[in-house]
């Protein structure tokens, strides 16, 4: 029975929950079955928890930042090594398991789920990840429509402190339209050399069809396509994938194709490849 309290809790609670709906008796021969392990003093939980959950319990914290953003599923381009855990700004840290401590305010309802509400995860990601990580960051958050792009901007420019520039610039730069990892990681690219003129996620004429492309310039007539690991899947798609790109050519727009590594692994190559394309287009005049 107790395990079905838990189970019902979310696979942990206090012992003073448990004992309000079961009994001390009950408790501790859970226990000694193994049916619940206790995970800190006073605090008791299903085998098999999470790891990440449980160090955060005993710690008497929340997963925050990193930790925080692969429980809420958003992308992640390493996860942490070790989990990052906040306490209360009026507590102090105890012996536990390996984890990456900060300290600040916390509502009773992150304490509640033992985790930062999605819009805190997304500004302190933003506080301590490079820019184009945690702006994918903040794009997956706002594709959920759990974050408004108004909310995160206002609490960005309200937050003081470490990381607080590169989360104003995050935040003023996410976009909910974003549909992965590698496109944001694109766009940021992009972003921070200055390149401007890019749409995320825009429909284009190509042909008889509109398709929808992951960046384009309407202007210059430039599209960028951000291809990750997936394969074409069958000979059928992949022919799709060719008819798609040769309308796109011959309505006249200038397609370039980037992959994961090419992103990731070589991105001065990448914005060098825009920057010049774009200076070929500007300097041949397009029919519009």
């Amino acid at each position: 029975m107790v395990g079905e309290v838990l189970a019902r809790l979310g696979g942990w609670a206090s012992a003073a929950e448990l004992v309000r709906v079961t009994s001390r008796k009950s408790l501790a021969a859970a226990v000694r079955r193994g049916d619940v392990e206790r995970l800190a003093r006073g605090v008791y939980g299903l085998p098999g928890l999470a790891t990440d959950l449980a160090t955060a319990i005993a710690h008497d914290g929340v997963l925050s930042h990193t930790s925080a953003a692969a429980v809420w599923r958003l992308p992640l381009l390493v996860p942490p090594t070790k989990p990052h855990i906040t306490l209360p700004t009026n507590r102090n840290a105890k012996a536990g398991p390996p984890a990456v401590l900060h300290w600040a305010n916390l509502p009773a309802a992150d304490r509640r789920i033992r985790r930062t509400s999605l819009l805190r995860t997304v500004l302190d990601c933003a506080r301590i990840l490079p820019f184009g990580e945690a702006l994918a960051v903040a794009d997956a958050a706002l594709a959920t429509s759990r974050v408004t792009e108004e909310e995160l901007i206002a609490t960005a420019v309200a937050l003081s402190g470490f990381g607080r520039p590169n989360a104003v610039r995050v935040a003023t730069a996410a976009n909910g339209s974003a549909e992965s990892f590698l496109e944001s990681m694109l766009r940021s690219l992009l972003i921070e050399a200055g390149i401007g003129g890019f749409e995320p996620q825009v429909h284009v004429s190509a042909g008889p069809s509109r398709v929808r492309v992951d960046l384009a310039d309407r202007a210059l007539r430039i599209v960028l396509e951000a291809e990750g690991y997936e394969f074409h899947g069958s000979p059928a798609k992949f022919a799709a994938d060719c008819r798609r790109y040769d309308d796109l050519v011959a309505a006249g727009w200038l397609v370039l194709r980037f992959t994961y590594q090419q992103v990731i692994g070589d991105p001065r190559w990448v914005v060098a490849t825009v920057e010049s394309a774009r200076a070929g287009r500007i300097a041949v005049p397009t029919n519009g």
